[in-house]
Parts: C-alpha cells; sequence; structure tokens
C-alpha cells in the first residue's frame, strides 16, 4: 500500500521525490503508515491524504470533524475491536453499518465485525489521526453513557437491575485473605442492587483508563467522582446526590470499614478479581475514608501488580545517577534516603532496590504504612497506630531480629530518625523515605528534627530527589518548534538550543487525547563525599551543599528534566511543572 500511495503522490504532484524519501525513511525508524507519516511531517494536510486515499480505494471519503456519529453504532462495536483494526462505526440503516476505516481493503476487520454485529458492511475511509481522536471520544462519551444508564436505575430507586452492564462488570468479586466476614451472604444481600453495579463499573473503568487514584468527593450541591491518571486529576462523573451514602457505605462494606462510623478517617484495603479482556486479574485498592462537612471523602489508590517496575534500569536513571545509587545501596551498612512529594515514585524506588538485594542470604525487613506490595522473601510489617505499632517501636523490634537490611516507610519524627541513625552506624544498611523539595535540604531536615549534624555525616551515604513527570505518548508523539529564548529561560545552554529537538503529544486513542501516556522519574542524586561530610559537620547551609554537589557532578532536579526533554520523553511544560532552576 506505501508504495502505491507514494506513487499516486508523486504523479499528482503532492509531494517531491526528496519529501517521499524522507517520509520512508522516518516511517523506518519509528512505524505506523506511510499517510500519518506525511501527516505527521507537515508535508500533508488530513484532508489532502484522505482524498488521495479515497481516489485510490474507490470509496468516499468523510472528515470525521463534520461527520455526526451514531452512539448506537458505536455501541455495535467493542473499543478493542475499533483499536485493533483502526476502525469507527459511525451509523447504521436498516441491516447497513457504515464504518470508517484507515484501510478500507482490510478484509479480516470486515468480516470480523460483520460477523460480530450480523450487519453489512459499507467502508468509508478516514484519515489515521482524526480516526484515532474519534475513537477516544466517542468510546469515552459511550462509557460515560453506561455509567448514566447505571445511575439512571439508582434514581428510579430500582432493586433490580434492568439493564446489562457487561461481563466485566458483572465478573468482579471481593477476596478476603482471612475470610474473616461471610463474603456469601454479603453479596447475597446486596448482588442485584444498582448501587453495586455502579461501584463496579467505576473499579473497572479505573483500571481500563490506567487510572492511578479514584476519588469520590461529596460537596453542597454536587457528588463527582475523578481518576488522577498519568499524576492529573480527571472528573470522570457527577452522580446524583442522594447516592452519595450508598456509594459510601458499599465501598466500606467492601473495605471492611465500619460503616457506622462516619466523624472519624478510616484505612482499608479491598482486594478484587475481575475477568477484563478475557483473561482474570486481581487488583488491590488501598482505601482511605476521611469526614468533610458535606460527607465522607474517599480515596481509593489502585496498587496493579503489574504495573510495579523493579528493575531500576527502566526507571528513568541517567546513567551516572544510577551507578551512585547502586554504589551506595551495595554498601554493607549506612543510610540511603529517598525524598519527594507524594506520589513521586518513592515506593517504587525502595522496592526495586530491595528486589535488587533480595538474596537467600541476606535478612530484610521492612516497617511500612500501609504495605503497598507483597514482596516473596521480605519479612513485611504492617504498623498500626492504634496499637503502638509505630516506626520506632518496628525499629526497636527489627534490630533483635538480626537484619540485614532494613526499610522504614517513612521517617517522620526524633525518635524514629534517631533509631535509625543508630541501626545505620552499628552495622545495618537502612533505606528511608523523607518529604523534602531536594537533595541537600534533606540534611537541614534530619538536623531540625534532633539529629546531630557529626550523626547526619557519619551515618548518610546518598539522599536521592524524585519526581515523575508525563511521558510523551509514542502513538502520536509530534516534533514542535520551541521558541530559543523559552529553552534557554528553562536552563538549556545558548550554545545547545540549534541541537535541542522538542516533542508533544497530537492525542490520540491510545493517551485518551491528551497526548501523554505513562510517566518517567526525574532523579537528583547526592553522594555524601568526604568534602560534603565535612560540610555537613560545620553546619553548612543546604544551598552551600548544593552547590557543592553540583561541582562534584550532581545533577540536579532540572537537569534531569533537561535531559529528558533531550532525549524526546517528556515536554518542557512537564518539567517546568514540577522542578525549579
Amino acid at each position: 500500500m506505501s508504495a502505491k500511495l507514494g506513487e499516486t503522490l508523486l504523479r499528482e504532484n503532492l509531494i517531491t521525490p526528496q519529501q517521499l524519501k524522507e517520509a520512508l525513511d522516518y516511517q523506518r525508524v519509528h512505524g505506523g503508515r506511510l499517510a500519518s507519516t506525511l501527516v505527521r511531517l507537515g508535508m500533508l494536510s488530513d484532508e489532502e491524504v484522505t482524498a488521495v486515499l479515497s481516489r485510490q480505494y474507490g470509496v468516499s471519503s468523510v472528515n470525521l470533524d463534520l461527520f455526526e456519529v451514531d452512539p448506537s453504532a458505536v455501541s455495535l462495536v467493542p473499543q478493542e475491536t475499533a483499536e485493533r483494526y483502526s476502525v469507527l462505526p459511525l451509523s447504521r440503516v436498516g441491516s447497513t453499518l457504515t464504518l470508517a476505516m484507515v484501510d478500507p481493503t482490510n478484509v479480516f476487520a470486515i468480516d470480523d465485525i460483520k460477523f460480530m454485529t450480523g450487519l453489512s458492511i459499507e467502508p468509508v475511509v478516514v484519515s489515521e489521526t482524526t480516526l484515532h481522536s474519534a475513537i477516544a471520544k466517542y468510546y469515552g462519551t459511550t462509557r460515560e453513557l453506561e455509567l448514566a444508564r447505571v445511575m439512571e436505575d439508582l434514581v428510579a430507586e430500582s432493586t433490580t437491575p434492568t439493564t446489562d452492564y457487561g461481563e466485566e462488570y458483572d465478573s468482579l468479586e471481593v477476596e478476603e485473605a482471612n475470610d474473616e466476614i461471610d463474603l456469601e451472604n454479603l453479596e447475597r444481600m446486596s448482588e442485584d442492587a444498582p448501587v453495586v453495579k455502579l461501584v463496579n463499573v467505576i473499579l473497572v473503568d479505573a483500571l481500563r483508563r490506567g487510572a492511578s487514584d479514584i476519588h469520590i468527593e461529596p460537596y453542597e450541591k454536587e457528588f463527582r467522582v475523578r481518576f488522577r491518571m498519568d499524576g492529573i486529576l480527571y472528573n470522570i462523573m457527577n452522580p446524583p446526590m442522594k447516592m452519595r451514602d450508598a456509594l459510601t457505605s458499599r465501598m466500606k462494606i467492601m473495605a471492611r470499614l465500619d460503616i457506622a462510623e462516619k466523624r472519624l478517617p478510616q484505612d482499608g484495603r479491598i482486594k478484587i478479581r475481575v475477568k477484563l479482556e478475557g483473561r482474570s486479574r486481581e487488583l488491590d485498592f488501598r482505601v482511605s475514608t476521611l469526614p468533610t462537612i458535606f460527607g465522607e471523602k474517599m480515596v481509593l489508590r489502585l496498587l496493579d501488580k503489574e504495573n510495579l517496575r523493579l528493575d531500576m534500569t527502566q526507571l528513568g536513571f541517567e546513567q551516572e545517577s544510577l551507578e551512585k545509587f547502586k554504589r551506595n545501596i551495595a554498601k554493607p551498612y549506612g543510610m540511603v534516603l529517598v525524598t519527594g512529594p507524594t506520589g513521586s515514585g518513592k515506593t517504587s524506588t525502595l522496592y526495586s532496590a530491595l528486589q535488587s538485594l533480595n538474596t537467600p542470604e541476606t535478612n530484610i525487613m521492612t516497617a511500612e504504612d500501609p504495605v503497598e506490595f507483597n514482596l516473596t522473601g521480605i519479612n513485611q510489617v504492617q504498623m498500626k497506630e492504634s496499637i503502638g505499632l509505630n516506626f520506632a517501636a518496628a525499629l526497636r523490634s527489627f534490630l533483635r531480629q538480626d537484619p540485614n537490611i532494613i526499610l522504614v516507610g517513612e521517617i517522620r519524627d526524633f525518635e524514629t530518625a534517631e533509631i535509625g541513625v543508630k541501626a545505620a552506624l552499628t552495622g545495618h544498611l537502612v533505606l528511608s523515605t523523607l518529604h523534602t523539595n531536594d537533595a541537600p535540604s534533606t540534611v537541614s531536615r534530619l538536623m531540625n528534627m534532633g539529629i546531630e549534624p557529626f550523626l547526619v555525616a557519619t551515618s548518610v551515604n546518598l539522599i536521592q530527589a524524585q519526581r515523575l513527570v508525563r511521558r510523551i505518548c509514542k502513538e502520536c508523539k509530534v516534533e514542535v518548534q520551541t521558541p530559543a529564548e523559552a529553552l534557554i529561560d528553562v536552563g538549556f545552554p545558548a550554545s545547545d538550543i540549534k541541537t535541542v529537538r522538542t516533542f508533544k503529544g497530537a492525542g490520540c486513542s491510545t493517551c485518551n487525547g491528551t497526548g501523554y501516556k505513562g510517566r518517567v522519574g526525574l532523579y537528583e542524586v547526592m553522594e555524601i563525599t568526604e568534602e560534603l561530610r565535612e560540610l555537613i559537620l560545620v553546619g553548612a547551609s543546604g544551598l552551600e551543599l548544593r552547590r557543592k554537589a553540583i561541582d562534584e557532578g550532581m545533577l540536579t532536579l532540572r537537569m534531569s528534566g533537561l535531559e529528558k526533554i533531550r532525549l524526546g520523553m517528556t515536554t518542557v511544560e512537564e518539567v517546568v511543572r514540577e522542578t525549579v532552576k
């Protein structure tokens, strides 16, 4: 097809032979269709490509931006099928389904959808770029219509759902590790309630969209559900206010929380098994409730083992920073601290470190609040403040358990910091986290907690600050021109401006039209050298420590971000949002 399309474009003088060669070279490296490559490189517009394809295939073309797509037609074909074949159902007239296709000669797609729907297929040609945007738009709409149908059942207060919501929502079941409550009886009491269906739809939809958190928030005149995807919150739905108590109670029952207690915060866990895309998956949700003036706000953190990366080389470290980190976690004693705000990937980094150190001859013990993932061969302890099991108490007990490596979930107070420092000085490797803005300020934070400068200087081996920024979607990545002044303002040297290429995501079905898919880490790794130890001993400020560390080769968070821009992984906007110069 590519050769024929290229010949047609040359014959019609729409591109030059040189442009065709450039496009084919780009296609060989990056993949994709020739038509979309030409649009991506700015050689042709979507309309020009569609017109040529229409003449080449002998079928009508459609501008999806102007066409009114029928949602009932879209619902005839699952989103997975539409994405696999790059098609979109547009409308149905009698027994004929009009199907927008990037490649109208794909007989496998036509036969599959014909068999699936029982309808005759009339193909029309569209450009690949507009089709992927339309898939994201219309399948997002049908999903919201599906949620709306569930809510209508609730509003009508029906006891039996009147609609079939799909196999994946019916097959979701709660798992209990200890069988402390009678699940079968609980399911019998509530299995037909529409609120149960709605909760299942929300949990499954979060998984399908790749969300990391679900926020369920009551306000005075509004009740909303938001998902955090790649670090950004998106509004998903607004259930009626009358659903508030039913929805909250159902989730609290699933998390084994006290549904009668609405005045105090509670924490729990939901473990579910769901059949999705033909296979069964087990998921954990960490549940937190918080009483607000208009009701209980709930946040569910999705802990998906399949997305846990335990290979440090995949986290986004620069090579020099990774070598420093590996060198210091391999030491037999001392303290390694990972800092950053909530949601910056600290847990993933520490779990990756533990996994690399996890050998049969090593005794590893962790104190976590909460334990997010179960790691084989590692002794993990869940904190329970209500009975006095906090980080400090756990640390004291660990020292009597003959440990080699200790992980403390977070250093929050003087007592935990003091025991951790003493453990690091008496032959143990201690890994932990703090909430600070950068690596040098962590030293000041420990001193402010009450730890003496000489203890900090002798116990700490390495401090690492980190952030997560969104990755540019690989499917719709395009090069963009960024003014030289803006690049210099971000931090690029004037001498490098001509060699820096910047990219962004145009938006497609893969990234839900955002232009971003997944995240990558920015790392500031400060190894405590002899010179830095001397500065800490004399009480140097965070600024002085920072200057010295940079002189010794430390990459700051902003420098790490600039390197990710250089490599085409993220955008200037993302780096500016998460770092300072």
